[in-house]
């Protein structure tokens, strides 16, 4: 159950959104005793999906009234292992990892822009084994992985796609990176 406000994002395809997010779930391989970060999180709909196989669930957005929201669903779905802030993603990971948080798995799901330099120094300063990116746009998400490279990841996977947008060009895919 979500509640979403107007200034929140929230994919325009539920019924396939809720496929891509259960895949995501299940790429992170969860067992119940991990720290899980949730990058650009929105209103929740990843870290509530997380938070019931996880030990802890960290989520960070700009958003003030999407935090909002997220802290309302996790309520709502009477879920009490999760933590948002409002912020970006780029500092609000510095000030984790420079406070010991020490994710086993970070997932992102950023805008088409995709994800920053800094923000991916900072999340591989963190050191979890793995990251799953969900992408909405092919090209960043080929930039990204060749700069979390850089940091010592690679893609161990097939890529997957999902077609949330029919008859458009556009597609939404999953990455999972591994520690090498």
């Amino acid at each position: 159950t979500f509640n979403i406000s107007a200034q929140s994002f929230y994919q325009v395809n539920p019924v396939q959104t809720e496929k891509l997010y259960a895949r995501a779930v299940e790429l992170a391989d969860l067992h119940g005793d991990e720290t899980v970060i949730d990058a650009y999180c929105g209103i929740g709909t990843i870290s509530l999906s997380l938070a019931k196989a996880a030990k802890k669930v960290y989520g960070v957005e700009i958003v003030p009234q999407a935090i909002e929201d997220a802290k309302e669903n996790a309520r709502l779905n009477k879920l009490d292992n999760l933590h948002f802030e409002v912020g970006t993603a780029e500092e609000t990971m510095k000030k984790w990892a420079d406070n010991g948080i020490k994710p086993a798995v970070i997932v992102v799901d950023p805008p088409r822009k995709g994800l920053t330099a800094d923000f991916i120094e900072a999340a591989a300063k963190t050191a979890p084994q793995k990251i799953v990116y969900v992408s909405c746009n092919p090209a960043t998400l080929v930039r990204d992985i060749e700069r979390f490279g850089e940091q010592g990841y690679s893609v161990k996977c097939p890529l997957e796609p999902f077609d949330q947008f029919p008859q458009t060009t556009h597609v939404e895919t999953i990455a999972v990176l591994e520690r090498d």
